[in-house]
Parts: structure tokens; sequence; C-alpha cells
């Protein structure tokens, strides 16, 4: 019982001394907290449906953010990771049986895969060139997968998928669940030496190089990194909605994830996720006016970046925190001093 008693004494002052400094960190802890208290709220069938969607597609957007926001490699058909994911596990359930518990992670390792195959040749590539390169490799394999329709369904896809449970709360508990556990993992690579060298790699690669970095393998681990994470994203997509289609490879897939980064904030990870659980229920409301709906979807996506060009989420968190001039620590916007160096923040 005093053991007991000592961890949550730790937890606590851990809890205290860390999440409640800053605002940023207290709506982190109240999302995860709503996220995974809903169900005792409402168990409605269609608002469930929606909520696993957004954290299928909130995955989808961190990873592109992982890959072009935190590297500076744009990339422009990020739907192949997606997609390959999809069909990939699609084809695993399909044609030789195995339970999608295991054709998910088998799935996303084709993706990885598939980073690797776009990587190497991109890799001498920037900006536009780079851009339009990746924005040709899901158009090519979707042309593939329309000329082998016994392999892979052709233009109507691969339908009678496996879902990993039918239960509604399992369902909704193991996709956020998913969701919350690989955007924790993606946030820690972004705050560990790898993520400072794929920042630096972004902001000037001809200085990583002269300080002795393999800056091509860090452009290929953020390529396969991100393949990974999307392809994750690809096969829970299929196995929920239980078809596997050339939609996943779409063009309009790959330019939404982008207006997901851009909107919320790129080079952040949170900043996508929060833009996903903002824009795709956002869409879901505009369906009451059908005839207005993309356009009311555009007109919010416009505003935002033309007065809050970094991002939605960095324009919020600059009004309620600021940064230390010092020691770059971030402070709540009411401190007179830093809370790390104490030094004056007017």
């Amino acid at each position: 019982m005093g053991l007991v008693i000592f961890y949550v004494k730790k937890l606590f002052k851990i809890f205290r001394n860390e999440v409640l400094v800053l605002p940023s960190r207290v709506v982190v802890g109240l999302f995860f907290i709503v996220l995974l208290g809903l169900p005792l709220v409402t168990q409605d069938p269609y608002f469930i449906r929606i909520i696993i969607l957004t954290s299928i597609f909130a995955i989808f957007a961190a990873s592109w953010d992982l890959l072009s926001g935190f590297t500076g490699q744009m990339n422009f058909g990020h739907a192949l990771f997606f997609g390959v994911g999809a069909y990939g596990s699609a084809m695993l359930n399909i044609h030789f049986n195995i339970p999608p518990w295991a054709t998910i992670p088998m799935g996303a390792i084709v993706a990885v895969l598939a980073g690797l195959i776009v990587g190497i040749p991109c890799l001498r590539l920037k900006h536009t060139y780079l851009a339009l390169t990746t924005l040709a490799f899901p158009i090519i394999l979707l042309g593939i997968i329309i000329a082998l329709p016994d392999i892979s369904g052709g233009e109507l896809g691969m339908t009678g998928l496996k879902r990993i449970t039918e239960s509604l709360l399992g369902n909704y508990y193991l996709h956020v669940g998913v969701f919350l556990v690989l955007a924790v993992i993606m946030w820690e690579i972004t705050d560990s030496n790898t993520g400072i060298i794929f920042h630096a790699i972004r902001e000037d690669e001809l200085a990583v190089k002269a300080s002795g970095i393999n800056t091509v393998f860090y452009k290929l681990l953020a390529f396969c990194l991100s393949g990974f994470f999307a392809g994750i994203a690809g096969g829970l997509y299929a196995h929920y909605m239980r078809i596997a289609g050339p939609s996943t490879l779409g063009v309009d897939q790959s330019f939404t994830v982008v207006i997901y980064a851009i909107f919320g904030g790129a080079a952040t990870i949170y900043g996508p996720i929060a833009a996903v659980f903002i824009l795709f229920p956002l869409l879901e409301v505009f369906r009451l006016w059908p005839e207005y709906r993309m356009m009311l979807f555009a007109a919010v996506v416009l505003v935002i970046l033309l007065y809050m060009p970094e991002g939605l989420i960095h324009w919020i968190r600059d009004k309620i925190e600021k940064e230390c001039p010092r020691c770059k620590i971030r402070n709540i916007a009411t401190r007179k001093t830093c809370r790390i160096c104490t030094a004056n923040l007017d």
C-alpha cells in the first residue's frame, strides 16, 4: 500500500510540475481524457464512426508532417503509403486469410519498402522537382492496380475485408488507442536527437553534411518512418471500412493531408492532428448544406492561411504562451519572469 501511495504522489508531482505549468499541455491532457471518456457520454454509432475515422486520418496527417514538415522533403504523393498499407493489408486478408491484427503491421512494412522505393530516387531532388516526382508514384501504382483486377479488384477495389472487432466500443478504443500511442511515438521521435537532425536538414542540409552527419541515411529514415505510420493508418482504414479501393491512392487524398498540416501548423506533429480533429468533423457538419459543403470548407481553410500563415495551433499557442529569450523554455503568457531561469519575459 505504501508503494502505491509513493508512486501516486510521484505521478501527481510530475503532473503538477510538467503538465499544469503550460496551457498547451493541459489542453493535450484534456484531449486525451475526453477521447478516452467519450463513450461514457454517447455511444451514437454515427458519432463514434466520425471519431474513429478522424483518428485514422490524424495518424495519416502526422505521418506527412514527420517527413515533409520536419525534413522539408515536400511529398505531394503521400497517399502512396496510405494506399500501399490499405491494399497490402487487404490482399493478405483476402488472398491468404491472415487476420487483420497481423495484416495491418505487415501492410505497414510494405509501406516502409515503398518509402525506400520512393526515397532513393528522390534523394537528389528538391522543391518543385521532388514534389512532382512524389506525386507520380501513387498515380503509377493506381494504374498497376487497375490493370490487375484479379489480384487487386481493379476499379471496384477489394471488398469483404474482416474487421478486427465487430464491437462498437471495441472498434472505438482500438482505433483511438492506436492513434494516441502512435501520436506520442511520432512526437517523441521529433523531440529526440533524430528529430533535431530532421529539422536541421530542413533548415540547412549542407551545414548538416559539413558536421559529418549522413543526411542520406536520415532522409531515407524519414521516408521509411513516415511510410510506416501512414501504412498503419491505411490498414486501419481498409479494415474498418471493409474495402481497399482506388480512392486510397487518389490525388485528393495526398493534397488533403497537406491542407491538414498547413492548417494546423507544420513541423509540430500536434498541429496536423488538431487540424484533422477540427476539419474532418466540420466537413460532416457542412453536409447540412451539400451544395455549399466544399465552398465552406475552402473558405475556412483560406481564412486560416491568410491570417495565420504559420497555422492555427501556432497562432493559438503564441497567444497563450511565450518563449523565454534566454533559455528558450515556454511559459504561460501571463508570467513576467521565466519559470526556469527567471529571465524577464516582457
